[in-house]
């Protein structure tokens, strides 16, 4: 079985070859790397493949998803546990299987929420670049100490879970929200409304998935109920983040800080050197001039845990597919 991988970067062929070794899959499964990312366009380099894997920007819209079953495809493998991007109903009008990586090493995203957290807080960013250059003063470095501090986690499942334990860790007070409250979290935390989260936490950090519920969840009405000079942090999905909301309460200095390691209209610069472009997306140019604001290139997943669990884990889904057996993975139209 021949399968397109869509968005493929190196690490992403070494990982999956070294799961299909390790498996012994490789005499089974085929895979094809394409550094393109999937829309109606590039679809064509599915031809004569019988499933896709993609990633968090790829296209599957019902255009590309028609564009691929004339093709033979019969199968879409999220490398992801979000799943956004892909119109499940016409997925499932057209009888393709589709499966995801629900949980990877939550961990790893949440580490990189504390890291983003940490290196906004107590500048270290800026420190490096000064000490390099053989500034040694403190000026403009100040930070909080976070211990003590609230932090409000917004989506309390496996990430918002991992991450949550972290700062208690720390010694912070811990608020979640969440429509489907997690037991777990009440030996962490205390499960509060959104409203009451977001206007007593110093530090609000998003763990929820992208739907049309969630669209937008931090716009200006949220933001204005803030606690002033907080935190957020979004190391979830994009979308869940107005940006020029975001960007009207870094200028009105209601917003203290801003860490992201997502960004709304992130397909068209992350995973890719833009670095001799110029980059005309404007609201993204301008987040960039604030000094309180911290971003990242969708690199919390991006551990060799991580990467091991999702390789391991699609090629389980893609063996169900295989075998017809039942996958748990599965994702089916609401």
């Amino acid at each position: 079985m021949k399968i397109a991988v869509f968005s493929a970067r190196p690490y992403d062929q070494q990982f999956l070859d070294e799961a299909s070794q390790r498996r012994g899959a490789g005499q089974l499964f085929e895979f094809l790397y394409f550094d393109a990312a999937l829309d109606l366009h590039t679809a064509a380099l599915a031809q004569d493949c019988e499933a896709v894997c993609v990633f968090v920007n790829d296209r599957l819209d019902a255009p590309v998803l028609q564009a691929l079953q004339v093709l033979g495809v019969r199968a879409v493998l999220l490398r992801c546990a979000g799943f956004n991007n892909v119109d499940l109903a016409a997925a499932g009008q057209r009888g393709l299987f589709v499966a995801r990586v629900p949980a990877y090493s939550p961990e790893a995203v949440a580490e990189h929420a504390l890291a983003l957290v940490m290196t906004l807080n107590r500048r270290t960013h800026r420190a490096y670049n000064r000490v390099r250059e053989g500034n040694f003063m403190l000026d403009g470095l100040l930070g909080r100490t976070l211990h003590g501090k609230t932090v409000g986690i917004v989506g309390t499942g496996q990430i918002g879970l991992a991450t949550a334990r972290i700062f208690n860790g720390m010694g912070c007070t811990v608020l979640g929200h969440d429509p489907y409250p997690s037991a777990a979290f009440a030996a962490i935390g205390t499960s509060v409304a959104l409203d009451e989260l977001l206007a007593r936490s110093d530090v609000v950090s998003l763990h929820c998935p992208l739907t049309p519920e969630t669209h937008y969840l931090i716009d200006d009405a949220s933001l204005a109920g803030m606690k002033p000079g907080a935190m957020l942090v979004n190391t979830s999905r994009g979308g869940l983040v107005d940006t020029h909301a975001v960007i009207r309460a870094l200028k009105s200095r209601r917003l203290g800080h801003l860490a992201i390691d997502v960004y709304e209209q992130e397909s068209g610069l992350f995973f890719q050197d833009r670095s001799g472009d110029i980059i005309d997306d404007d609201a993204f140019q301008r987040l960039m001039t604030f000094p309180n604001v911290l971003v990242t290139g969708h690199q919390g997943f991006f551990t060799v845990e991580a990467l091991q669990e999702i390789s391991e884990i699609t090629l389980r889904n893609l063996a169900d597919f295989a075998t017809g057996a039942a996958c748990p993975n599965q994702v089916l139209a609401a």
